[in-house]
């Protein structure tokens, strides 16, 4: 079992944007973050995660709770392995009472990475085609590649430092042959690109053949600790100059990566042998950054730049697409000393809308009249995929290159509702549990004031108040909600009278208009309905009877 104080220890690490944020794409709204909520079909964010009370709410399906309640909702894990998942996020080493269940991986990657870094300075010829290619020893020690040798050296390094072949398949580096039964590695006469986690973790490996393979390369399997697409290749060593440049270049390989720091531009990573996709988008939208896709100009790289393209704005990120052509990428021309060519290639990258209507015309033959009106239906279907603002920007493009009058282009706005049931709201009475809710210690301040039947909108969620079930979804949405206000005391107090005076109005008339009490009964109700109003204008609190 995983220690409870360790349990404790993580949690004090966790931070609510950092985990949801590493699942899904974040806007700043205030002090708050939001989101497309995953746990229903959302058309607009409706979930809110809150960085000061580090949880998150969806105000449409009503999901919530903290870091832990996330990964275990969105991952469908139970509780066990929520933790030992947020450990891995965070780099963190958790501690076990029962020795028997303890899975930690006891640095087996810490160590093949060592193990494949030593036979590379063994190896002469993946030593020889790394100089060729123009890396230098400092960018071979950055990021720190390797060689893996033939799989027997492997398994015996494995297996000599007491890791078995469970621990060794866990991790993606070895496996069971399902013909012979026996072990063997994944990573065998390869050069060896180990890569990390955005916190720095080992968690995969990338490996290019010296041997002709007709894999030339391959990536270490999907497991519990690596899935390339939410990863990118040099990221943990990219993160602060993204940072600090607000600007993130996009490649397609290691060694364009590696290239490009090498030159200085050490904001550039890479994606691990897949297109870019959603699952990529939170990690690249941490920062806010401007986006640069730096890609082949071959057909592969031309169809990946479109495709990242219309994926990037259609969620508005900034940036553009620089396509290398000549047989030439950032890698060569870095080689080649081209690295002012690079750079004003990347400060004058094409906007992803104008590049994605470029291409999109180059499908058609716009000679002909059925081929492009096909072209303009294709081109204002992907405009009316855009931000309102995007559409209109755009039209004129569309129409420019397709050679058309711009009243043709026809866009629209999304008109989409969010769908949600009608609901009623008190503000003064929402304000009052929401104050209670950020400062508990006022309560005193209103208990002899109040009874729950007094809240005639919302007497459900001031009942879970005073029964301290603060995780309830309904507490949980007025906490984050960000119209209604938290007072002071003296704000509380005046709110309460208000409230108060609100209240035993409504009740003075209701008596006053009753033919179903005596006379006694009557005057007695008034006179005290009376009394309470007097002093509630004096600015004093009243208690409930």
């Amino acid at each position: 079992m995983i220690d409870n104080q360790s349990i404790e220890n993580l949690k004090s690490r966790l931070d609510i944007v950092d985990v949801v944020g590493s699942y899904l794409e974040l806007r700043k709204n205030g002090a708050n973050f939001k989101a497309i909520c995953p746990f229903h079909s959302d058309s607009n964010p409706s979930l809110v995660i809150s960085p000061s009370k580090q949880i998150y709410h969806c105000f449409s399906c009503g999901a919530g709770g903290d870091s832990i309640k996330f990964v275990m909702e969105y991952e469908k894990l139970n509780y066990p392995e929520t933790i030992e998942k947020l450990a891995n996020m965070y780099n963190f080493s958790l501690s076990y009472t029962d020795e028997k269940n303890k899975t930690i991986d006891r640095k087996l990657m810490e160590n093949l990475t060592l193990f494949f870094r030593k036979k590379l300075d063994d190896n002469k010829i993946a030593k020889k085609y790394l100089i060729e290619r123009g890396i230098g020893q400092a960018s071979i020690e950055k990021f720190e590649l390797g060689f893996a040798p033939s799989s027997d050296e492997t398994l015996n390094f494995l297996r000599g430092h007491g890791y078995s072949i469970g621990e060794a398949k866990e991790f993606g580096v070895a496996d069971i042959s399902t013909n012979s039964d026996r072990a063997y590695c994944r990573f065998i006469e390869r050069i060896i690109y180990p890569i990390r986690s955005r916190s720095g973790k080992f968690v995969g490996f990338g490996g290019r053949t010296i041997t002709n393979h007709p894999a030339k390369y391959i990536n270490s399997p999907q497991t519990r600790y690596f899935n390339k697409s939410r990863l990118l290749y040099g990221y943990f060593f990219a993160k602060d100059e993204i940072f600090k440049q607000k600007k993130i270049i996009i490649t397609e390989g290691y060694m364009d990566t590696i290239m490009l720091h090498q030159a200085g531009f050490t904001n550039a990573v890479a994606t691990l042998g897949t297109a870019l996709t959603t699952e990529h988008l939170p990690l690249i939208s941490k920062m806010e950054p401007e986006v640069i896709l730096a890609y082949d100009g071959d057909s592969a790289g031309i169809a990946a730049a479109l495709k990242a393209s219309i994926l990037l704005s259609r969620h508005s990120f900034r940036g553009g697409v620089v396509i290398f052509g000549g047989d030439l990428d950032p890698a060569d021309m870095v080689k080649n000393g081209e690295e002012q060519k690079l750079s004003r290639l990347f400060s004058e990258a094409q906007p992803f809308v104008e590049f994605t209507i470029e291409q999109i015309a180059k499908k058609y033959n716009l000679h002909d009249g059925l081929e492009k009106q096909k072209a303009l239906k294709e081109g204002m279907a992907y405009l009316q995929s855009l931000p309102s603002t995007l559409q209109e920007s755009y039209r004129g493009v569309l129409s420019g290159v397709l050679n058309l009058p711009q009243n043709l282009v026809k866009v629209k706005r999304d008109v989409r509702r969010r769908e949600s049931k009608e609901s009623f709201i008190d503000v003064l009475e929402l304000t009052i549990i929401k104050t209670i809710l950020s400062k508990p210690s006022l309560i005193d301040t209103l208990l002899d004031s109040v009874d729950t039947s007094m809240f005639k909108t919302h007497s459900q969620e001031f009942a879970l108040l005073l029964n301290n079930e603060l995780v309830h979804p309904l507490l949980r949405e007025i906490v984050l909600w960000d119209d209604i206000k938290t007072y002071d005391e003296n704000e509380l107090i005046s709110a309460m009278i208000r409230f108060l005076f609100r209240f035993y109005s409504e009740k003075l008339q209701q008596v006053k208009s009753d033919k179903t009490l005596d006379y006694k009964q009557k005057q007695f109700r008034i006179r005290s309905y009376q009394e309470k109003l007097f002093r509630l204008k004096k600015g004093e609190l009243v208690s409930y009877e």
